[in-house]
C-alpha cells in the first residue's frame, strides 16, 4: 500500500539559483526555502543581496553571491564558496537569461554573444562545476529554464530562440550522460510570464511605451492562451519545485511547459 509521504520537503538541501535576484529566480528562491532548501541566490544584481537578507528575515537560510555566470573564474570561485557555506550542492536552477528582440539581420554580433552566452554559456559553466560535487554526493537536480520558443519559433527573437532550443536539447543530452551518477535533468518551459524581462521585451518591439500601453501589452500577451492569462513568477517556481523534489523521481531528459496553454 502506497503511504503518504512529504516528497516536496527540500530540508537540509541547498540550491543554487541563477538570475535570483528578480523574477522566476527569485520566486523560486523563495518557494524552495519554503520548503526547506538553503538557497544560494547568484545574479550580477546587487539588488540579491537584499532579497537574499528578506528570505533570511523569514527564519529560512539563504545567501547571496555575486556571480557572472558568463566568466569561468567567477563562476568557479561562487561554487567552491557555497561549497564552504553548506559542504553540499544538491539542486542547481540554471535560471539566467537575457533577450534582445531583433532578427538575425539586425542584431549585432556582440548583441548574439551577450544573449548566448548568459544563457546558454552561462548554464554550461555552472553545470560544468556543480555536476562532479553531484556525483561525489551520490546524486542531484539540475534543472534549465527553457521557453515555450525553445519549443517553437518566435518573432523578432532570434538569439534568444537559439538560446532556449539549445537548452532544451543540452538538457537532453546532460541527462542521458549524468543519468548513472543519479543526476536528474530537466527543463522548464515558461510562457509569458510577468517579469521586468516582458516589460522589457514590450519596450523593445515598440509595444510599450507608457503605463497604458503596458497594460495593454501584459494583457494581450495572455489573451490568447487557453487560460486567459500570462503567467507569474510563483507559476513557474511551482514546477521548479516539482522538479527539484524527490516527486520527480523518476522523471529526467523532460521539456516541462508552463505556459497556459500557449503552444497546446
Amino acid at each position: 500500500m502506497i503511504q503518504k509521504q512529504d516528497l516536496l520537503s527540500l530540508t537540509g538541501k541547498v540550491a543554487i539559483i541563477t538570475g535570483g535576484a528578480s523574477g522566476i529566480g527569485l520566486a523560486t528562491a523563495q518557494l524552495l526555502s519554503a520548503h526547506g532548501a538553503k538557497i544560494a541566490l547568484l545574479d550580477v544584481n546587487p539588488q540579491g543581496q537584499e532579497e537574499a537578507d528578506n528570505i533570511c528575515n523569514r527564519g529560512r537560510d539563504a545567501k547571496f553571491f555575486k556571480c557572472d555566470v558568463t566568466l569561468t573564474d567567477s563562476v568557479q570561485k561562487t561554487v567552491e564558496a557555497v561549497m564552504n557555506t553548506w559542504g553540499r550542492i544538491d539542486i542547481l536552477f540554471n535560471n539566467a537569461g537575457v533577450t534582445v528582440r531583433k532578427t538575425v539581420v539586425d542584431l549585432t554580433e556582440k548583441e548574439w554573444d551577450f544573449v548566448l552566452d548568459v544563457g546558454l554559456k552561462g548554464t554550461f559553466l555552472l553545470s560544468k562545476y556543480v555536476i562532479p560535487i553531484m556525483t561525489a554526493q551520490g546524486g542531484g537536480s539540475i534543472v534549465n529554464t527553457g521557453s515555450g520558443w525553445g519549443l517553437k519559433g518566435g518573432n523578432l527573437a532570434a538569439a534568444y530562440c537559439a538560446v532556449k532550443g539549445g537548452i532544451v536539447n543540452l538538457t537532453r543530452a546532460m541527462a542521458i550522460d549524468h543519468g548513472p551518477d543519479n543526476i536528474r535533468v530537466n527543463s522548464v518551459n515558461p510562457g509569458d510570464t510577468d517579469t521586468s524581462m516582458l516589460r522589457d521585451e514590450g519596450v523593445q518591439t515598440g509595444d510599450v511605451s507608457d503605463s497604458a500601453s503596458e497594460k495593454k501589452y501584459l494583457e494581450e500577451c495572455g489573451a490568447d492562451r487557453p487560460l486567459k492569462r500570462i503567467g507569474m513568477p510563483v507559476d513557474i517556481a511551482q514546477a521548479v519545485l516539482y522538479l527539484a523534489s524527490d516527486l520527480s523521481g523518476w522523471v529526467t531528459g523532460g521539456a516541462l511547459v508552463v505556459d497556459g496553454g500557449g503552444i497546446a
